[in-house]
């Protein structure tokens, strides 16, 4: 039983997956169509986001019984056309969850009390008080679009900050003890915060675009630590500076390559805008990124490969 490693992971994974029988093969190089052309030799498929699993590849992936996703999101799978040809599609989002809520909750603390800003004032040796006082989380109305494992960490953390956590999510039923389910409308109209959490669909992509923000009753800030085209960023730049959304925390870009490793270079200045502004954080895409997370990820996956067995 072979198994093709086409990103590099944890080497618990690797030691893990030998326990159980398999052998670790691995490509880390090949393009796709080299790949595609060993499929046939191979079982299983561990991945994170250097290719694309279409159904040219799909097709070739004759003896494939499962394909494991680390991380979380399975946009670069056809995940119908998988299921189709009777191939499991295994996500591990459960692994880095709480190190994203904890990224969301520095990446807003720090925007709401200009941290980054001040520091970098400190740093040109400029000691400014009052230009840099800050908002507290405290009886703020937090809303999250996406309620799945990053959403419910983020809430949880929240928890000990006296603040509304609301959210919106297209399944029924998650309420719990730290937020409440309601409408998009009502994200609309009370939200102070609005934290993205949710997978990267047709119905997300462009989701924070100028509609959605002139329907936003209140100036609010805006996190997003879910996928970069969730957000519009020219959308967001022009509502930056007309105050309707007043500071943004921004983990991931719309302009990332589908490895996430590199970033493309905008058309127009957007990007330049945002890295220039004193009201927004930018961070590489490593919300998900800790230490901790990048074995919990392999635990996770190694627990649901057994279940298929």
């Amino acid at each position: 039983m072979k198994i093709l490693h086409l990103d590099s992971t944890h080497s618990y994974l690797y030691d893990e997956l030998k326990e159980l029988g398999y052998t670790n093969h691995f490509d880390f190089e090949s393009s796709k169509e080299e790949i595609e052309n060993k499929l046939f030799d191979y079982c299983g498929i561990i991945i994170r986001s250097r290719l694309t699993i279409d159904q040219v590849f799909l097709n070739k992936a004759i003896n494939i019984k499962f394909i494991a996703r680390i991380g979380s999101g399975i946009e670069n799978i056809d995940v119908d056309f998988a299921k189709f040809k009777n191939i499991s599609i295994i996500s591990t989002p459960e692994g880095n969850a709480n190190a994203v809520g904890e990224h969301a909750v520095g990446m807003l603390l720090s925007l709401m009390n200009n941290i980054n800003k001040s520091e970098q004032e400190v740093s040109k040796g400029i000691w400014s008080r009052e230009s840099n006082r800050g908002d507290e989380l405290k009886n703020k109305t937090v809303g999250l679009i996406g309620y799945g494992n990053t959403g419910k960490s983020f809430s949880k953390k929240l928890s000990g900050f006296n603040v509304k956590v609301i959210f919106f999510d297209i399944k029924n039923n998650l309420d719990d003890e730290n937020a409440e389910s309601v409408s998009l409308k009502e994200i609309h109209k009370q939200a102070d915060v609005i934290s993205l959490h949710t997978s990267l669909t047709k119905e997300s992509v462009d989701l924070i675009n100028q509609n959605f923000i002139n329907k936003c009753t209140k100036p609010f800030w805006l996190i997003n630590t879910a996928r970069g085209k969730c957000v519009n960023t020219s959308h967001l730049v022009k509502a930056l500076k007309e105050r309707k959304i007043l500071g943004a925390a921004l983990d991931v870009l719309e302009y990332e390559k589908s490895s996430f490793e590199k970033i493309s270079n905008p058309k127009d200045n957007s990007l330049e805008f945002l890295i220039e502004s004193d009201n927004v954080i930018i961070t590489p895409h490593i919300a998900g990124w800790t230490k901790e997370s990048k074995i919990e990820l392999v635990k996770v996956a190694i627990d649901k490969i057994k279940k298929l067995e």
